[in-house]
């Protein structure tokens, strides 16, 4: 646990479902940790809106270096977990914040799906992550053995995610108390409609199978369950179709077992959509890639001034940073999960050749490159030009990662909700 959380975070999640009876509701964001950038705006915000903080990695995002390492920043467990405690000092921030390991399990790791790993590799590859999550302090793990390589496009046998998700709690559980850690949280389930748990009561019938299994052996309920709210993200819009009913549902017997109700895949909701999410109950929302967009949308803005300025002759030497991070986002080829239909095989000559799909994919992957040496070099020089004509390039970053998360701070009434719960207590 982190050094300002005087709560764990299912103390905090406790504290939440106790003041919805109180008449008080939130809905926590879960934010995943595009880049240094989005750590800096996102504890700023915290300190200000005085709500707490979860930071949601997967596994192709951040992970040990003898498993692969991760894409943003280069950041493994240790490192994240350092670089995000600095970013909270620097701002100042006595909040609560949470770091969270999303989609942690077997075949979680792209490269590893991809070879169809056997179940027993991958199960001791899922096991090594979570000790690194574990040794460095992550605050919850989400337990999804779902990704199995040898039943795409088929809906998960129940009995099998049972097992393996309890293999995994008891190991985590079993590691965690060897070192004598704190408690951690769990985030059972998930939002693949092939999860096999699309419906309440294939839900309900889960989690009285797990709590059974975990009661029997004296390990804790998970703090969320993830449930399918009707969310979907594609091409860098919102194209589910959000359902009030079936959430309600959820939530409710979610806070029947004592847990919070996770939604994922909330990038990019109309206020109206965010707005039914405190009646609704859930208790935490995950957003990733619109906050990597808006960085994208800030740097391609920035040099588009810098174009403007070269063109009036105030600037010698422009950047190229616009061409690089298209061409450096593309041959990542991490955007494919956001394509729909056939544009998900589409070769990377064929995407380079096509100005619509640059266009496209700088807009919702561009910062999968942010990385990249020559990104940013290009960044570093488009910087130096833009600051010798009084632009403030850092802060102009900063505050347009901000907007889209104000949005969502607002409608999810999350203003003082770190007072709220600390005033709850143990």
């Amino acid at each position: 646990m982190t050094e300002t959380n005087d709560l764990s975070i299912k103390q905090t999640v406790t504290n939440m479902l106790k003041l919805q009876d109180e008449g008080r509701r939130s809905t926590l964001i879960g934010i995943g940790p595009m880049s240094p950038n989005l750590l800096e705006a996102t504890f700023e915000l915290g300190r200000d809106y005085d709500f707490p903080l979860m930071f949601i990695a997967s596994r192709n995002q951040v992970e040990k270096d003898d498993l692969g390492g991760g894409y943003v920043n280069g950041w493994n467990q240790e490192t994240f977990t350092r670089d995000i405690k600095a970013v909270a000092d620097k701002t100042g921030f006595k909040g609560l914040y949470y770091v969270c390991r999303d989609h942690g399990g077997p075949w979680q790791r792209d490269e590893e799906r991809n070879a169809h790993l056997p179940v027993d590799e991958a199960m001791v590859k899922a096991k090594e992550s979570y000790l690194s999550d574990i040794e460095n302090g992550f605050d919850l793990l989400m337990i999804d053995p779902t990704k199995n390589p040898y039943e795409m496009g088929k809906v998960i046998d129940m009995d099998k995610n049972l097992k393996w998700t309890f293999e995994l709690i008891q190991y985590c559980e079993n590691e965690r108390k060897k070192r004598g850690l704190p408690e951690i949280g769990y985030e059972v389930g998930t939002e693949e409609t092939n999860g096999g748990l699309t419906t309440t009561d294939r839900y309900e019938t889960f989690v009285q199978k797990l709590k059974a299994k975990l009661d029997e052996n004296g390990l804790p309920m998970p703090t969320f369950i993830v449930g399918q709210t009707g969310t979907l993200t594609r091409l860098g819009e919102q194209v589910g179709h959000w359902n009030l009913k079936n959430t309600l549902e959820l939530t409710a017997m979610a806070k029947k077992y004592g847990v919070g109700l996770k939604e994922h895949n909330a990038d990019y909701l109309s206020d109206y959509q965010l707005l039914l999410h405190n009646p609704a109950n859930i208790t935490a929302s995950n957003v990733a890639p619109q906050y990597g967009t808006a960085e994208t949308e800030a740097y391609v803005t920035l040099y588009n001034v810098e174009q403007r300025l070269h063109k009036d002759g105030l600037v010698d030497d422009p950047s190229n940073l616009k061409p690089v991070l298209i061409d450096r986002a593309v041959r990542t080829e991490r955007w494919r999960k956001w394509m729909e239909g056939d544009d998900v095989n589409l070769k990377v000559e064929d995407v380079l050749a096509n100005d619509k799909l640059k266009e496209e994919i700088l807009h919702l992957g561009g910062h999968y490159a942010f990385n990249n040496p020559d990104v940013k070099k290009e960044i570093a020089k488009m910087t130096k030009n833009l600051e010798a004509n009084y632009i403030d390039v850092h802060g102009f970053v900063i505050e347009s990662i901000k907007r889209p998360i104000r949005q969502y701070i607002q409608a999810l009434n999350l203003t003082g909700l770190t007072t709220a719960v600390r005033k709850m207590g143990k």
